[in-house]
């Protein structure tokens, strides 16, 4: 919301500068957003005489006059078509910046002419689009008087930022009254004049039953044997210097009045106008060329104003380009209305409309202004129109707009945190608008104003207050130490899910947030032998059930990225999947997918697809980070479906799945159109047993000073014992000397015969006491060998 200085003065009878004003304001909770002094960048430019034009003697389109400044006669090269002997303009001299071009202006020569300045046009200046010739002043303007001065332009522009429950300052007079409340001035009477009609309309208001709750109540009047042309530069300039372009007096009457005093209008050409006009629903199919020229198709249900032809208006949000005024129009019916603000902003927001009308609307005007805003209309059409208005016309009924409520002024203290004494209170209220009835000392009876449609309990009143004593009045006090609150504290269950995006962050995976739901056909993918959940109401028609596993929406996400050339890429999410529809089916799950090449193609090698073995290492250092007991874990061959059944396992704590992990299955990347590989993981957090130290989870550093001792050793098994159990064999052989066992190779095929294979395991023994002898070394292997085939039937390969 922009407003100049002086408009601003038109309501608020006060002394206070522009500064002054911006801090109030501030406190009042109307934060100022900026104050713009148009008179600094304008300072240079005043008053010039046309002592005489003559053509130039080298351009056809190019004049060469003599300008008096008011300080002596200077030349200029000027190619405004406008330009002649005897005008007054507006002169730069050299070294002046234009603030409409951006460019410094220098003395020069233009066509072997010497040019000493410049003859300004309105865009030249910032003050508007005009730029077919110079400003062209009255004949009594002041020759070498500021141009700003002379025509009021020293006003300080203050802009301030408006909260969408505070639509009564979205007009002049409603930020006048909450400065004068806060004792910066005095708020001047507002009683527009009421204008009795000489005839008869000839069209009426109609509100058709479709449109009572999108339109309560419209009001207007006909207008006969008006001029329409330019505005009075007073109005011109109040509209420019909030930014708007003056288009016509019909026109800018209508928007002075919206920035005024927060009341939107709308005027009619009448003569374009076929029958009485309507408000009534739009009909499917019904379109309209809106008065900024675009057709917008409207949808059955948005209010519209309609004659016998269809619609004219777009109700509360922009008028029709075939019944606009022009500078032709001598009859006018003049439209002051009240709709419904939910209505106004659904209709905007579908036909991506914003107008000002619309800003207001969909805040709530004040109710009463439907009544009020005829007779201020009437008043400034008559005025700078003429013509003759006819009597009023009117159509549904005027909602009150008020509301009763019990206010008790202590609880300014008890809930505010502040000592404002009683007359204050009720002081600052009526000059807010308020109407207070004392019922006792105790207990007051507050009738809201129609255009604060915002206050609606006791504690608004109380804000209301505050806010006019000033927040800064509020001492600030420390919260006792004894208060009682309870401390804040984040659980371990909460430091697990920060802890687990770290530690997949650091592992070059970046971090997805996605819907808790997605599309039935997409989550029956996932959803194995449990029932897919339905949403009841769901915001999209295509994410209609809940999610029974996250990393259907995230190869959804790999899916869009690969369409927009990212086909390599690995993203994560920690968040809930669903089971079922009971507290014990909705898990926290760490899920992630990796897709394409391990690594981006270089030069030094050939990227590597990612396989199973990339998502297992994923999963178990989250799990290992986690502190779950991750050599005590078991990999099983029963993952999900969605996973492929030769490349995918789960990982077990006795009967608890902690996570799984694997390949993709075909199927799936097939259904979800993607190209592969690609592998995922999930760790179910709620799952993961928590530490049981109550002090670092990482064990103490205990190092040994002895060189470990490596052995390598080749078992040959059946096809289908896993390489895991050959590990916790040999692992189990010697647990004080054994820190490590490692898979290095396997081999099936050739010699070994079908049914067989070769694991080569590499184990680390590591002495804590002395130096291992050969002897000790050989009963260990001896050990480990004993181990493996008691456990796997495993050979020692020869």
């Amino acid at each position: 919301m922009k407003f100049t200085l002086s408009w601003l003065k038109t309501h608020l009878d006060t002394r206070a500068e522009a500064a002054e004003i911006a801090r109030t304001l501030t406190a009042l909770g109307l934060e100022v957003e900026g104050i713009v002094d148009p008179a600094k960048a304008l300072q240079p430019f005043v008053v010039g005489f046309v002592a005489e034009a003559k053509q130039h003697p080298n351009a056809d389109r190019l004049r060469v006059c003599r300008v008096d400044t008011g300080k002596g006669v200077v030349q200029v090269v000027c190619g405004a078509p406008n330009a002649r002997t005897g005008m007054k303009g507006v002169f730069a001299p050299p070294g002046t910046h234009i603030p409409g071009t951006g460019l410094d202006l220098k003395a020069g020569t233009i066509r072997g002419e010497a040019s000493n300045g410049m003859l300004c046009s309105a865009r030249e200046l910032g003050l508007g689009t005009d730029h077919d010739g110079i400003i062209e002043l009255p004949e009594d303007a002041p020759i070498g008087m500021s141009f700003a001065k002379y025509r009021n332009l020293d006003d300080p522009i203050i802009e301030i930022k408006v909260t969408p429950d505070r639509a009564d300052c979205l007009g002049l007079r409603g930020i006048a009254r909450d400065l004068a409340a806060a004792g910066l001035g005095t708020l001047k009477p507002f009683a527009p004049k009421h204008v009795s009609g000489t005839f008869k309309s000839p069209i009426q208001w109609r509100i058709d039953p479709s449109a009572a709750s999108g339109c309560p109540y419209v009001a207007g009047r006909y207008f006969k044997g008006v001029k329409n042309g330019p505005s009075p530069q007073w109005l011109q300039d109040r509209l420019t210097s909030i930014g708007l372009r003056p288009i016509s007096a019909l026109v800018d009457i209508t928007n002075f009045v919206t920035y005024d005093l927060g009341r939107p209008l709308h005027v009619f050409d009448a003569k374009k106008v076929a029958g009485d006009p309507t408000m009534r629903a739009a009909k499917e199919g019904e379109s309209i060329v809106a008065l900024d020229g675009k057709t917008y198709a409207l949808e059955a249900g948005m209010i519209v104003i309609a004659d016998s032809r269809g619609p004219e208006a777009i109700g509360g949000i922009m008028g029709g380009e075939e019944s606009g005024c022009s500078l032709d129009t001598t009859d006018v019916f003049l439209e002051v209305a009240l709709f419904d603000p939910i209505q106004v902003a659904r209709t905007g927001r579908k036909l991506g409309i914003q107008s000002d009308a619309r800003y207001r609307f969909e805040r709530g005007v004040d109710p009463k202004s439907a009544g009020w805003g005829v007779d201020v209309a009437t008043q400034l059409i008559l005025e700078l129109c003429g013509g003759e208005a006819s009597e009023v016309t009117v159509a549904g009924t005027m909602p009150k707009g008020t509301r009763t409520l019990a206010f008790r002024p202590a609880r300014v203290e008890s809930l505010g945190g502040c000592v404002v004494g009683p007359e204050k209170q009720r002081q600052f209220l009526e000059v807010l608008g308020f109407g207070v009835i004392p019922a006792s000392s105790a207990s007051w009876q507050v009738t809201t104003p129609t255009w604060r449609a915002d206050v609606e309990g006791e504690a608004d009143l109380v804000e209301e207050v505050l806010r006019v004593n000033g927040f800064d009045a509020i001492e600030a006090v420390s919260m006792p130490r004894d208060s009682g609150l309870p401390k804040t504290a984040v659980t371990p269950a909460q430091r697990r899910v920060q802890q687990a995006k770290r530690i997949l962050a650091t592992r070059g995976i970046e971090e997805a947030v996605t819907f808790s739901f997605m599309p039935g056909t997409v989550a029956a993918l996932f959803a194995g032998d449990n029932a897919l959940i339905p949403l009841a109401n769901p915001i999209s028609a295509d994410l209609d059930v809940m999610r029974p596993s996250i990393l259907g929406n995230l190869l959804l996400a790999a899916g869009r990225n690969a369409a927009r050339g990212l086909a390599d890429l690995a993203i994560y999410e920690v968040g809930p999947s669903y089971s079922n529809d009971t507290p014990k089916g909705q898990l926290t799950v760490a899920a992630g997918i990796r897709v394409g090449a391990h690594a981006e193609r270089h030069w030094s090698g050939k990227p590597r697809a990612v396989d199973a073995f990339d998502a297992k290492g994923d999963a178990v250092a989250l799990l290992e980070s986690l502190g779950a007991p991750v050599e005590n874990l078991q990999a099983t061959a029963d993952a999900p479906g969605y996973f492929h059944p030769g490349r995918s396992a789960a990982l077990r704590l006795g009967p608890n799945v902690l996570a799984l992990f694997g390949e993709l299955h075909p199927k799936v990347m097939k259904a979800l159109d993607l190209k592969g590989p690609a592998v995922g993981f999930e760790i179910f957090l709620d799952r993961v047993p928590m530490p049981r130290s109550k002090g670092t989870a990482r064990p103490l550093l205990d190092a040994s000073s002895f060189q470990p001792v490596a052995r390598d050793f080749a078992f040959v098994v059946a096809s289908d014992v896993s390489a895991e159990k050959l590990i916790k064999a040999a692992k189990g052989a010697d647990k004080a000397l054994i820190t490590e066992v490692a898979i290095f190779d396997v081999f099936e095929g050739g010699s070994l015969g079908e049914g067989k294979k070769s694991i080569a395991l590499s184990v680390t023994l590591q002495p804590r006491e002395k130096t291992l002898t050969d002897a000790e070394i050989e009963a260990v292997s001896a050990k480990i060998v004993g181990a493996v085939n008691k456990t796997t039937g495993g050979e020692l390969r020869k």
